[in-house]
C-alpha cells in the first residue's frame, strides 16, 4: 500500500502475431512485395495500468501501419472482455517495414487473410495483460541519444531540384539523398534525440514491463521481421534484471515522431559493416543505463482523454484527375508497377474519400504525459509538443489508433518531396500538423489540469553580450516555424519569414559545425537550451529597419551548405535596401561560389559600380563562421571570426541619403542567388561596432580567450 493509501496495478502480455501461412503481402515500400517466410517473430505487446479509479491499456504491435477500422474492432472486442473503455486504449504500430500488410498503401494491397486474423490476437493480448495485473511500482527516465537517429530528408541545391510523380519540378527536399551526395546541401529538419523509458515492476522489484519510445523510422530487415523494435523488446529484459519464474517480462519499443528521421547519417561515408544487431545493441546499452536512474513510485494518478478531429484531404483538381484516370485505365486490375502509376491510382482514392476523422489521445501517468496520433509526424512536431506540454516529461507515440500518413509542418510542403506527395499515406490538408499539435496540447491540458508552457529563450554569454550592447534589433532565428522572426530586444522589431525556409535545425555550436553532432549544452549562445537556426532554401527573412541610419553594423553567424565542387557562383546572405530605388539600391553581402572566389565573403553596392569586393579567407563548407558588416557613411569593413584585420575594407563607399529601408536575411531583393545553408544570431546596431566589441563577442561565442579558436569555427 502506498503513502496515498492506494495500490497501482500493472500487467503485461506479449502474444505472437506472426502469420501462420505464407506467402504474405508486405506494404513497406512504393510497390507491393511478397514475403515467403518469417525471419523473426512478430508480437502484439500490451501493458495495462490501473490506479484504482482508471484502467488503461497501451498496446504496441509489430506492424507497418494499422487502419482505424481494424483498431476499433480490437478495442470493441477487448473492452467487452476486460471492461476497459475503448477510449482508454492506445494501440500503435511500431512501423517495421517488414510486416504483413494490414491495409493497402501506395502500390501495395491489403493481405486480407492476415488483416482478418490479426484483430483477435491483439485483443487477446490486452485481455491477458489485464488478467495479469498485480500491485506494482512505476517510474520513467529519458536519455538524449543523438547518435542513433538522423534527419533523412535533405535539401537539394537550387540547381538540382527534382521532378515529382506528377511531372512537376517541385522537389527541393527529398528523403534518402545518398551518402555525402554533393547535390544536397543539408538536412531539412532537426531530430528528436529523446530515448524515453516507462517501466513497471512488482512490489518485490521484479520487472513486469517496459515501454520505450524513440524517434527512429526503422532499421531495415528482410520481411517478415519485427525489425529493431522486436530485437529491442526481446533484449531489454536481460539487461534490467528480468527474472525467471512468475509472469514473463514484456519489453516494448514504440514509434516516436520520425517521419523525417532514420539511422543513416548521410553527412558521413556509408557504414557497410553496420548491422541491425549492432544498432540494437547500442540502443539497448543506453536504455539499460537510463533504466538504472529510474526512481520508482508506489502509486501515481492516471488520466486519459480522447478527441476526434476531422481533417480534409488534398484532393486532386480536374486536370490531375484526368491525368490519373488516363493512367489507371491502362492498368486494368493489376497493381502499380512504377511511381507514376502508384500516384495516379492514389488520386482516385483521395477523390473517393476527401475527409478523414482522426482519433487523438493524451495520457497522464503521474507527471509524465504521452500523446498519441495516427500519423507519421516529423521530428520537429514532437519537439514542439514536448516544449509546449504542461507536463515537463512528455513523449509522443506515432501511428496510434489509425494510419493517416505523413503530416509535414506547413513550411515543409513548400519544399516538396515524398512526404508531401498527395496519397493516402500523405494526403491530409496542408494545415493538418498545426491543427493536430494544438488539439494534442489541449488534451494534455485537460489530463494534467495545467496550462501549456510557453517557450522562453535562454541566453548564453554571447547572447547576453549582444543584448548588453543595446542593438537596434536581434533576431536569434530559433523559432519552430513561420511567420514571425522575433526580436529578442525590447524594441520589438519583429521580422517575417518567407516561404522556402526550414526551421529549428542545430544552430551555431562551439565544438562542431557538423551536421550530426552532440550539440553544446550549455551553449555559449543559448544557455541551457540547444542553439537553433533555420536553413534557407529559396526563402528569406524580411525586416523593416526604418530609422536605421547611414552608420550601422550587422553581425551574424553563417553556415555555408555548398560543397567546394558546387558550380554555383554566388549566394547572398544579407541585403539592406536603401529605399532610393526599391529592390535595386543598397548594400549586398554574400559568399563566393566555385567560379568566383569560392567560400570568400564579398561586398558590393552601387558605389563600387557592380564590382564585388572579396575577402581573403576561404570559408570551409559546413562550418559556422562569424561575419560582421560595419558600415560608415562613406566606408565599409567586413570582419570574419573576430579577427582584428578586416577581410574587406573600402573607403569612399557611400550610403545613399535615404534612411528608410528593408533588411533581407538569406537573400537579396529578388529570388535569385539566395543563400544555401543556415543563418542565425543576427544582430543589427545603429552604430559602428568597434574591433574590441567584435573580438569580445567572438571570444564569448568560442568559450575562451581570443586566439583559442575552436576547430569548427576557425
Amino acid at each position: 500500500m502506498s503513502k496515498f493509501g492506494k495500490n497501482l496495478l500493472a500487467g503485461a502480455y506479449s502474444i505472437d502475431i506472426t502469420p501462420a501461412s505464407f506467402p504474405v503481402i508486405v506494404n513497406g515500400g512504393f510497390l507491393e512485395k511478397i514475403a515467403p517466410s518469417a525471419q523473426d517473430r512478430l508480437h502484439a505487446r500490451s501493458l495495462v495500468l490501473d490506479d484504482g479509479a482508471t484502467r488503461v491499456a497501451i498496446v504496441i504491435v509489430d506492424s507497418t501501419m494499422l487502419p482505424r477500422e481494424l483498431i476499433d474492432a480490437v478495442k470493441d472486442t477487448a473492452s467487452n472482455a476486460t471492461g476497459i473503455p475503448v477510449d482508454r486504449m492506445l494501440i500503435a504500430a511500431t512501423h517495421t517495414h517488414g510486416a504483413p500488410a494490414s491495409m493497402g498503401a501506395l502500390g501495395s494491397g491489403e493481405d486480407v487473410n492476415y488483416a482478418q486474423w490479426l484483430p483477435g490476437r491483439i485483443a487477446e493480448s490486452i485481455r491477458l495483460a489485464s488478467e495479469r495485473v498485480e500491485p506494482a511500482r512505476i517510474g520513467w527516465s529519458v536519455a538524449a541519444d543523438w547518435q542513433h537517429t538522423n534527419c533523412r530528408r535533405w535539401i537539394t541545391r537550387s540547381d538540382k531540384m527534382l521532378e515529382d510523380p506528377f511531372g512537376v519540378t517541385s522537389v527541393r527536399a527529398m528523403m534518402h539523398p545518398g551518402y555525402q551526395n554533393p547535390d544536397y546541401v543539408g538536412p531539412a529538419g532537426p531530430i528528436d534525440p529523446d530515448l524515453w523509458l516507462l517501466a513497471v515492476q512488482a512490489i518485490d522489484g521484479r520487472p513486469i514491463g517496459l515501454l520505450a519510445n524513440y524517434s527512429m523510422h526503422y532499421f531495415g530487415a528482410i520481411a517478415v521481421s519485427a525489425d529493431y523494435y522486436g530485437k529491442f523488446a526481446e533484449g531489454i529484459g536481460s539487461l534490467i534484471g528480468e527474472r525467471r519464474g512468475g509472469p514473463p517480462f514484456v519489453g516494448m519499443m514504440s514509434q516516436g515522431t520520425s517521419g523525417d528521421s532514420h539511422w543513416m547519417d548521410y553527412s558521413q561515408p556509408k557504414r557497410n559493416e553496420y548491422t541491425i544487431a549492432a544498432y540494437t545493441k547500442e540502443v539497448l546499452n543506453l536504455a539499460a543505463a537510463t533504466y538504472s536512474r529510474i526512481q520508482f513510485q508506489d502509486w501515481v494518478p492516471l488520466s486519459m482523454a480522447e478527441v476526434k478531429l476531422s481533417l480534409r484531404r488534398r484532393v486532386p483538381d480536374g486536370m490531375r484527375m484526368a491525368w490519373a484516370r488516363e493512367i489507371v485505365a491502362t492498368m486494368a486490375e493489376r497493381a502499380p508497377s512504377n511511381k507514376t502509376e502508384v500516384y495516379a491510382r492514389e488520386q482516385l482514392f483521395l477523390k473517393e474519400s476527401p475527409q478523414r476523422e482522426l482519433k487523438l489521445q493524451a495520457l497522464r501517468i503521474g507527471d509524465l504525459g504521452i500523446t498519441a496520433m495516427p500519423c507519421e509526424a516529423f521530428a520537429i512536431t514532437g519537439l514542439k509538443l514536448k516544449a509546449l506540454s504542461p507536463l515537463h516529461a512528455t513523449f509522443n507515440i506515432g501511428l496510434a489508433n489509425g494510419a493517416e500518413g505523413y503530416i509535414p509542418p506547413i513550411e515543409q510542403h513548400k519544399l516538396g518531396g515524398y512526404a508531401t506527395w498527395a496519397a493516402r499515406t500523405a494526403g491530409l490538408e496542408v494545415t493538418a500538423e498545426r491543427k493536430i499539435v494544438q488539439t494534442l496540447l489541449r488534451l494534455l491540458e485537460k489530463v494534467s489540469g495545467k496550462r501549456r508552457r510557453k517557450v522562453q529563450d535562454t541566453h548564453g554569454p554571447y547572447a547576453k553580450a549582444v543584448l548588453e550592447g543595446k542593438p537596434f534589433a536581434y533576431w536569434r532565428l530559433n523559432e519552430f516555424g513561420p511567420p514571425t522572426a522575433f526580436d529578442a530586444t525590447e524594441n520589438a522589431r519583429h521580422a517575417k519569414y518567407e516561404d522556402g525556409v526550414a526551421y529549428y535545425l542545430l544552430g551555431a555550436q562551439t565544438h562542431s559545425g557538423g551536421i550530426s553532432t552532440y550539440p553544446d549544452i550549455p551553449s555559449s549562445f543559448s544557455g541551457n537550451q540547444v542553439n537553433r537556426a533555420p536553413h534557407f532554401a529559396g526563402g528569406r527573412v524580411r525586416a523593416s529597419v526604418d530609422g536605421l541610419g547611414a552608420s550601422y553594423s550587422v553581425a551574424l553567424w553563417i553556415w555555408n551548405g555548398l560543397a567546394k565542387e558546387s558550380p554555383l557562383i554566388t549566394s547572398y546572405f544579407l541585403f539592406r535596401e536603401s529605399g532610393e530605388r526599391k529592390g535595386e539600391s543598397g548594400d549586398y553581402l554574400g559568399l563566393g561560389g566555385a567560379i568566383a572566389a569560392p567560400g570568400r565573403v564579398f561586398f558590393t553596392n552601387d558605389t563600387v559600380a557592380g564590382k564585388r569586393l572579396f575577402g581573403n579567407t576561404q570559408i570551409a563548407p559546413r562550418t559556422w563562421n562569424y561575419v560582421v558588416l560595419v558600415r560608415g557613411t562613406r566606408s565599409v569593413r567586413v570582419y570574419l571570426n573576430g579577427q582584428a584585420h578586416p577581410e574587406i575594407h573600402a573607403e569612399e563607399c557611400v550610403w545613399p541619403s535615404a534612411t528608410g529601408s528593408t533588411l533581407c536575411i538569406g537573400g537579396q531583393s529578388d529570388d535569385s542567388a539566395g543563400f544555401q545553408g543556415k543563418l542565425g544570431e543576427v544582430s543589427v546596431y545603429d552604430r559602428e561596432l568597434s574591433i574590441a566589441e567584435i573580438a569580445r563577442h567572438y571570444r564569448l561565442a568560442c568559450g575562451g580567450e581570443y586566439g583559442a579558436v575552436n576547430k569548427a569555427i576557425a
